[in-house]
């Protein structure tokens, strides 16, 4: 069930006028800073200068898509916390040095077919597909692009028309069980991946100016065929 309370033209979000001046700067400097001491000193820039903006940015997407009829929604719980997780990791440091939120069909971080904002001194991008699907999601994927290649190779053709490509998506070493006659190089290639997914950079530059909104708005839509593909094959081997 979709969420309600969703950011959007109403949902009391200011509109995106851009990310901070010192949004990257901030993200830059607490890689050398992790230390919360440092961290709690310079909350306010993190709160101005990146996670404001992207509630806004965010709000605005989910006006946009939904007058474009794109399932794609989120809300502030659609970032990504700064905190990182150490508990089972060797790596101790306690933030991340990039700032994300993700918008999906029912405004969850967890929901398949989604897009990535990612905001990140190292580089910017935008990202939209199928991240680590559970083991039924990406069966039922790799079913569909054998079983609908033509639907598929459309929609690998549409994608190329906008200059998007599919990522290596961390493809496994051979082919998966139960497709080991798949011949045709492009089919066997893309049912080897563990991830779909497709992405566009997004210049510093570019992050500062309110359009970005229309940027995000139109790699969505280039992304759309592959988000609508994976969507259908999902919806093929899950109950009404």
């Amino acid at each position: 069930m979709a969420r309600t309370s969703l950011v959007g033209p109403a949902g009391g979000a200011p509109a995106f006028a851009g990310f901070g001046p010192q949004a990257l700067g901030f993200l830059k400097a607490l890689a050398f800073h992790q230390d919360k001491a440092w961290f709690e000193e310079n909350r306010g820039i993190y709160d101005s200068e990146l996670k404001a903006p992207l509630v806004g940015l965010i709000g605005d997407l989910c006006g946009r898509f939904e007058a474009l009829d794109m399932p794609l929604r989120g809300d502030g719980r659609s970032i990504f916390r700064l905190h990182r997780d150490i508990r089972f990791s060797k790596d101790k440091r306690p933030y991340k040095t990039n700032a994300g939120a993700v918008l999906s069909r029912d405004g969850t971080k967890r929901s398949q077919g989604f897009l990535y904002i990612h905001i990140d001194p190292e580089g910017c991008f935008a990202a939209a597909g199928f991240w680590h699907p559970e083991p039924d999601d990406l069966l039922a994927m790799r079913r569909a692009i054998v079983g609908k290649s033509k639907a598929f190779r459309e929609a690998v053709a549409t994608l190329d028309k906008a200059g998007l490509a599919l990522g290596d998506g961390d493809p496994v070493a051979r082919a998966p069980k139960g497709f080991e006659d798949v011949a045709e190089p492009d089919l066997a290639a893309a049912i080897r991946m563990r991830n779909v997914i497709v992405r566009r950079p997004v210049d510093a530059d570019a992050i500062r100016s309110p359009a970005l909104v229309d940027d995000l708005v139109r790699f969505a839509r280039d992304a759309e065929p592959l988000l609508r593909f994976g969507w259908a094959a999902l919806a093929a081997h899950r109950p009404a």
